[in-house]
């Protein structure tokens, strides 16, 4: 897909590792040279995808969260994937407010948050169980530090 970097990290579903996912990716976007507001967008929409992670596909138990991040010369790409429960209903989920934890401190709106900073959202299952979430966000520089130079 003509990517000029990419990498996965693989994590147990801990709640602190939503701050570490978020600033991992953060510090690898940095060689595109984003702003501080693309920045902040992304590790918002990176926290709201691996708190869903934790807090619904794995309920009662740990498993596993997979971030990969791709880089284009304008454009991040990130999937957030798990291996949990899933997710009944999709486009339910997507709507803003609706939860399925109405007695916990959930405001339903992890995949409204995501939708408002990135420039697009798709979810899907992960094959037999459970989700993937890929969001791509667009830089508006026009000048971007490129890895390996120009020839990327």
């Amino acid at each position: 897909m003509n990517y000029i970097n990419e990498m996965t990290l693989q994590f147990d579903s801990h709640s602190i590792n939503e701050g570490f996912a978020r600033s991992a990716v953060a510090a690898f976007c940095v060689q595109l040279n984003p702003t501080l507001d693309e920045i902040t967008d992304i590790k918002t929409a990176v926290s709201e995808a691996v708190t869903n992670c934790v807090v619904h596909a794995y309920p009662k138990t740990l498993g596993k969260i997979t971030v990969w991040v791709g880089l284009k010369p304008r454009e991040v790409q990130i999937k957030v994937s798990d291996n949990g429960v899933g997710i009944a209903d999709i486009e339910k989920a997507r709507e803003p407010f609706f939860t399925t934890k109405p007695n916990e401190e959930r405001a339903g709106m992890g995949f409204t948050v995501m939708e408002s900073f990135m420039d697009n959202v798709e979810i899907r299952k992960n094959g037999t169980s459970g989700v993937v979430v890929e969001m791509t966000k667009t830089l508006e520089r026009k000048k971007v530090a490129m890895v390996g130079g120009e020839n990327g």
